[in-house]
C-alpha cells in the first residue's frame, strides 16, 4: 500500500510531500495511466558550434528516452535562426579577413552612403537569406562554424559596378616611402568618427610630406609613428606639420636611446628605411 504525507522540516526536503511507503511502476503502466502526457519530440540546438539534436521521448516531466538524431532541415534551420537571434553574428564568429572586409565597407558607407551596404549587425541580421544563405544551409545541414569564413558572404553585398573601385577606395594596405606595404587598421564598424591607422616605423616615412587620404580624398590616414621598440612616438593626420615641428624634439629624445638607428636633423633630406645604419 502506497503512503503519501505532507511534513514539515527536513525529511520533507523543502516540498511538504514525504513518500513512506510505495510500489514500482512498469514504463507500459505508466504510459497506459497517463498517456495523455506521453510526448516524442525532436529538440535541435545550436551547440559548441554546430547543430546537434535528440529525440526526447517524455512523460510528463519525466525523460523515458534521450537519442542523438540528425535534425532535418527545417530542424536545423530554426535552431540556427534562435541561436543568431540570442548571440549574433558572433556565433559564426569572424575571421580577421572578414572584420577587416566589413570595416572598409562601413567605411564606406558612413562616407558615401549608398549603394554601399549598411553591415552593421542590426541589418545584416535583418537580411540574412540576401547574403548568407548558402552557409545558413551548410549550419542547418550540421557543418560546423570553423568551416565558415564571412568573408565571401560579405563580398556578396557589394554594389555593382561600383565594387570594382572598392581597392582604390579603401585599399588594404599602404606604401610608405621605404617600399614597405603597411596595413591599413580600419575603425570598429560601430564607430561614428574612428579614423583608419597605419601605425609604421617613423624612419620609414622620412621625407614625407602628403598625407595620404581615403575614399576620393574624404577622409585623412591617421599615422601612428613608431619607435625602433614598436612604441608609438607621435600620432598626427599632418606628415609635414610633423617634421617641421614636433619631430626635433622627438629626435632628442630618442637619438640616444636608439642609437643604433638614423635620427637625422634634415627628415626631408633623409633616405626613408626600415633598417639600421649598419645595414643601410
Amino acid at each position: 500500500m502506497a503512503e503519501v504525507s505532507r511534513a514539515a522540516g527536513r525529511d520533507a526536503a523543502g516540498t511538504g510531500a514525504v513518500i513512506r511507503s510505495a510500489a514500482p511502476l512498469s514504463v507500459d503502466a505508466a504510459e497506459a495511466a497517463a498517456g495523455h502526457l506521453l510526448t516524442d519530440t525532436v529538440e535541435a540546438q545550436f551547440n559548441q558550434g554546430r547543430v546537434k539534436a535528440r529525440r526526447e521521448r517524455r512523460l510528463g516531466a519525466i525523460s523515458l528516452s534521450s537519442t542523438p538524431v540528425r535534425p532535418s532541415a527545417e530542424e536545423g534551420r530554426a535552431a540556427v535562426a534562435r541561436a543568431l537571434a540570442t548571440e549574433g553574428l558572433g556565433t559564426i564568429g569572424w575571421s580577421t579577413a572578414a572584420d577587416a572586409l566589413r570595416r572598409r565597407l562601413a567605411l564606406l558607407r558612413r562616407e558615401l552612403g549608398e549603394p554601399w551596404p549598411d553591415v552593421s549587425e542590426r541589418s545584416l541580421l535583418a537580411r540574412l537569406d540576401s547574403w548568407l544563405g548558402p552557409e545558413l544551409e551548410k549550419l542547418a545541414g550540421g557543418a560546423a562554424t570553423s568551416s565558415i569564413d564571412l568573408t565571401d558572404p560579405l563580398r556578396r553585398l557589394l554594389p555593382w559596378p561600383e565594387a570594382v573601385r572598392l581597392a582604390e577606395l579603401v585599399p588594404e594596405a599602404l606604401k610608405v616611402p621605404s617600399g614597405s606595404m603597411v596595413r591599413i587598421d580600419y575603425p570598429d564598424v560601430v564607430g561614428k568618427a574612428g579614423r583608419p591607422v597605419v601605425a609604421v616605423k617613423l624612419q620609414e616615412c622620412f621625407g614625407w610630406a602628403e598625407t595620404p587620404r581615403l575614399v576620393d580624398g574624404r577622409v585623412p590616414v591617421l599615422f601612428h609613428l613608431l619607435s625602433p621598440a614598436r612604441r608609438p612616438l607621435a600620432v598626427t593626420d599632418d606628415l609635414a606639420s610633423f617634421w617641421s615641428g614636433p619631430y626635433a624634439q622627438v629626435r632628442s629624445e630618442m637619438r640616444g636611446r636608439y642609437p643604433r638607428h638614423p635620427w637625422p636633423e634634415d627628415p626631408w633630406t633623409a633616405l626613408p628605411t626600415a633598417r639600421t645604419k649598419a645595414r643601410m
